[in-house]
Parts: C-alpha cells; structure tokens; sequence
C-alpha cells in the first residue's frame, strides 16, 4: 500500500511514521511538510519527502503531483501558533485542508483519513461520555476549536461533492508522547516554565481549576488510529482516548514529585491513583482565566485563554466505534501517556524535525557534526591560539546576531510562501553556531559573552526600523534589505570556514567537516537569493502582493 502523510514531521506525524515503519505494511511512504526534518535518521529516512506549504491555493496542483499513485492519504498537518495570526492559522488549518481533500481527488485517491479533535465538539456542562453524533460547532472562546470545527464543515462539503472517497474522520483526545516535550512546551508553556527545570523543581502540591477533567492518548495509540483507518478503508468520524479520565488530581500527580508520579511511572496505574489525593487542591477556574489571558497578552505565556475554555468545557468521548470498526484500543493509560511527556520535559527531550526540535545545551548534537576530540590540544609553536580564539570568538559574536535576525524572519514571514525557505536556512545557521560554539569550547578559548550579547542586542534595536510609511506596517522593502543583509553575513561566515579549513590540522577538525560547512554556507545563500527574487520583483510594484492574505 502506498501512503502519503501530509504534516509528517510534527508530534503526531512522527508518530505514525513510526508506526508505519513497525508495521511494514506501506509499500511506499510520500511525507510531506512545510520543513524538511533530519532524513538521516528514523522515522523520517524511511520515506521520500517534499516541502509543500498547503495553505496556498496553488499547493493544490503540487499536492495532486505528489499524491499521484497513493492508495491513501493521512492528513495531519495543523498550525498552532501564533495565536495572534487569526488569518494565517485559518488558512493553514482550514484551506489547508480544503486542499488537501481536493488534491486527493485530483488524484483518485480512495482513501483519506485526517486529524479532527476532540477540540471540534460542541460545549458541554457535564462530565457524560459523548459518542461520534456530538455536534461538532466548537467552543467559540477558543480559536483551535473554532478552526477544527470550521474543518468538519470542509469536511462536509468535500464528502458531499465526492462520496466515492472514503473520509476517516479521527477525532483523539490530547496527544502526549515524551519526544514531543519540547515542542509542546514551546507551543504551550514558552519561558514561562525555563526548560528542564521539571528535572530538579517537582512541586509537591499544585492548584488545579475546580471540576476539571481531560481525556488523553498516547501518540503512538493515536498513529494506530490512523494507520487502521486506512488499511480498513474506514469511513466516518471515530473517537479516540485512553479508558482513564484525568481530573485534577491526577494532572498534578504527574507535575509533582509524589509517590503517585513514580506508581505512573513504573506502570502502576491502580497503584497511582491510590496516591493522587496528596497533589493538588481545587481552585475555582473563574479567576484563572483572566490570568491566563494576562500571561498571554505579556508575551510570557504562547497559550491564550482559549486551550482553559476547552479543557474545562470539551466532552468526554465514547470510544466505541473505533474498538469496534477500526480494532483499536489503546496499549497506555492517559496518566502514562501524560508522565511520558513530563518526564520528557525535565530531559529536554525532542526529535530531529523543525517542530519538534529538542532544547538541548550540547552543541555537537545540534550541529550534527563531529568536533575535535577531547584529548585533541592546539599547537602553540603551530599556531597562535590568542589571535586565532579572537578571530573565531569574533565571528561567534556575529553568529549570534546572524542567528536572532534570520530567526526573526522566518517566524516574521509564516504568512508569505518563502517561509519555509528561511526557516531551513534559520535551523542550518542555528547548527553552524552551535558547532562553532562546541569548537571553541573543545579549544579552551574564551566565550565571547559581553560582545555576543551586544551583537544580538544591537541586531534587535536595528529590528525596530521600520521601512514603511507605519511603525507596525511591513513594507515589501524589508524583506528585500532583511535578505541582502544575510546574504552578506554568510558571505563573510563563508570566510570564516575558510580559516578554519587552513587551520583545521591544528585545530583538530577533518576537512571533509570544514568543506561540508563551505557547502552548506553556499546553499543557504542560493536559498537567500530565491528569497531576494521573490521579493524584489514585488517590493516596487502597487499591484504585486508579497505578503498575501
């Protein structure tokens, strides 16, 4: 069977790829997403991948293209942040979609399944278990929810004007698993909650909303869902959860440092919930609310006061159908799938695609290159370790600055179809810095740390120049000048590569590692350039849109 999985580098994309892998029931896997992840390593060397943004109309006829010869598609992909970019979600998410099921098809594909939500359901003021026949009109507090349900409309009208294909629609509660961690915590939780700090703070007790009460699912139980859907050729919206509801108590056994978060860790569920009576006291959710929303408008906390609505007011669902129809039951408890989670925040944990990418400190394992050994020493008679440290401490200065400003571009521009450009070259940047930093570090130079945050300081107050007529107005100028200026910081980082292949016997680096960092500095700047095209030849005319809405 050959499947295309669009959105298959996220939390739940990487999930189903590997359950795709472990089943070895697809022939050929297509992935597909607005950012390529490391096809170096598993699960995402396993398929053949294409960048393609869905928000776009004209992704259509790419999708149709890539969609050529599948038995089935599993449509995942969905934005959740920024919040504040109520135009860029509904494009990503709902047209997306739309897209999507159109290319489909285009293509005469039979089979489709995609990810709906628990989020789609209509409010409830009790805790019954709501089956598949739950209307679907979302809590309209909560813009997820407003989108999902908006999906299940598209959803409609496709089925309406294609009855022969056959729709799956699957509809999960919370999705944990311990490699999503950083994702969902930069999604969700930001600076507010400083990453690994659940490693050494695990607070005893915790206030939870009064009458709260959650379903979840392990990511590996929501990928067999899907993958099921499939292989059955199934039809229809399908529930899935694990058996357990979370209340509050159980929310705060697995925060806090109590005898319950070790029975959920060791698979001791009876065990756990025995336990969960000691974490958490009730607060009324009422004056949560406002706080959560002050959070957000602070720019301290991504999540707005919307996710509160739907954990206190979302159905539970009955899972009936997809034991029935689909034979599928989850393998782990939703207090084991959320433990999973936690335990992967206290690590920093995460997996080699943008969206997951793991907040780790060790800079050889972001730049995924090798640096010099740990029993390697410079040459003092060779070289002069002063000037050379210096030079290079320099250019981690302007690495730095180089890093905030592409950076600040490609989350600047989700809303324009080069983004997935500049974030490639973004994460690439990001590696190099962090190899160069692991170098320095291996040689015993200095960090440059006064000069290296000056660099970025000045680099965001040139940020607040604005080049339109507005102070919050994007001129399609700034995209040109923004992209010449990196263009001349990698050429002059390419001259740093440069020093260091003349160098790279006494600083202990092969030079297959320095010409691969020449190679990938010359295919950023070939990125840069596509970027530069697409912006100068609509920058100076009225009737160009470079930034379409």
């Amino acid at each position: 069977m050959r499947i295309a999985v669009v959105g298959a580098s996220g939390n739940l994309g990487t999930a189903v790829l590997n359950e795709l892998m472990e089943r070895g029931e697809a022939d050929s896997i297509r992935a597909i997403a607005r950012r390529r992840p490391n096809t170096d390593v598993d699960p995402y060397r396993q398929a053949d991948w294409l960048s393609i943004d869905v928000q776009w109309e004209e992704s259509v006829d790419e999708l149709t293209e890539a969609f050529d010869g599948a038995d089935a598609v599993i449509h995942l992909a969905w934005l959740i942040q920024p919040n504040h970019d109520r135009e860029l979600l509904r494009r990503v998410n709902v047209d997306g979609t739309a897209h999507v099921l159109e290319a489909a098809a285009r293509a005469g594909v039979k089979h489709v399944a995609l990810a709906s939500s628990v989020g789609a359901y209509s409010p409830v003021e009790d805790h019954e278990l709501r089956d598949e026949t739950w209307r679907t009109d979302g809590i309209q507090t909560a813009h997820y929810s407003v989108d999902k349900a908006a999906q299940e409309r598209a959803v409609d009208a496709f089925e309406a004007e294609h009855p022969d294909v056959a729709v799956a629609r699957i509809r999960p509660a919370l999705i944990f698993q311990g490699a999503a961690a950083s994702e969902i915590q930069r999604y969700f939780l930001g600076k507010l909650l400083p990453n690994n700090l659940l490693g050494t703070v695990r607070p005893p007790r915790l206030p939870m909303p009064d009458g709260i009460r959650l379903q979840a699912l392990h990511a590996r139980d929501a990928a067999a869902a899907f993958v099921e859907a499939v292989l059955r050729g199934a039809h229809g919206p399908f529930n899935v959860a694990a058996d357990d509801i979370l209340d509050g108590e159980a929310l705060a056994s697995a925060l806090s440092n109590t005898e319950a978060a070790q029975q959920a860790e060791m698979g001791k569920v009876d065990s756990a919930y025995k336990a969960v009576e000691k974490s958490s006291f009730p607060v009324p959710s009422f004056p949560i609310r406002p706080l959560i929303k002050l959070a957000h408008r602070s720019r301290l906390l991504p999540m707005d006061e919307g996710w509160l609505d739907m954990a206190m007011r979302s159905p539970l669902m009955n899972t009936d159908r997809a034991r029935e129809e689909l034979g599928w039951k989850p393998t782990r408890t939703g207090l084991e799938a959320l433990e999973d989670l936690i335990d992967g925040m206290s690590r920093g944990n995460g997996a080699d695609s943008g969206p997951m990418r793991a907040e780790t400190k060790d800079p050889a394992s972001q730049a995924n290159l090798p640096l010099p050994g740990a029993d390697h020493s410079l040459d003092e008679d060779a070289v002069s370790s002063d000037l050379l440290g210096q030079y290079l401490r320099d250019h981690l200065s302007g690495a730095a600055a180089g890093l905030d400003r592409i950076t600040a571009m490609a989350e600047g521009y989700q809303d324009t179809p080069v983004y997935a450009q500049l974030a490639a070259v973004a994460e690439s940047i990001a590696g190099e810095r962090a190899w160069l930093e692991g170098l320095i570090e291996r040689q015993g130079f200095t960090r440059p740390t006064i000069m290296e945050q000056a660099a970025s300081a000045a680099e965001k107050l040139a940020r607040l120049k604005p080049f339109g007529t507005g102070v919050t107005d994007r001129s399609p100028s700034e995209m040109v000048l923004e992209v010449e200026l990196m263009m001349g910081a990698i050429t002059a980082k390419m001259h740093a590569w440069l020093v260091v292949a003349d160098y790279c016997e006494e600083l202990g680096v092969k030079r297959d590692v320095a010409d691969e960092l020449l190679e990938t500095a010359e295919a950023q700047r070939e990125t840069l350039a596509g970027v530069h095209e697409y912006a100068r030849r609509r920058a100076y005319r009225p009737d160009a849109n470079a930034f379409p809405k």
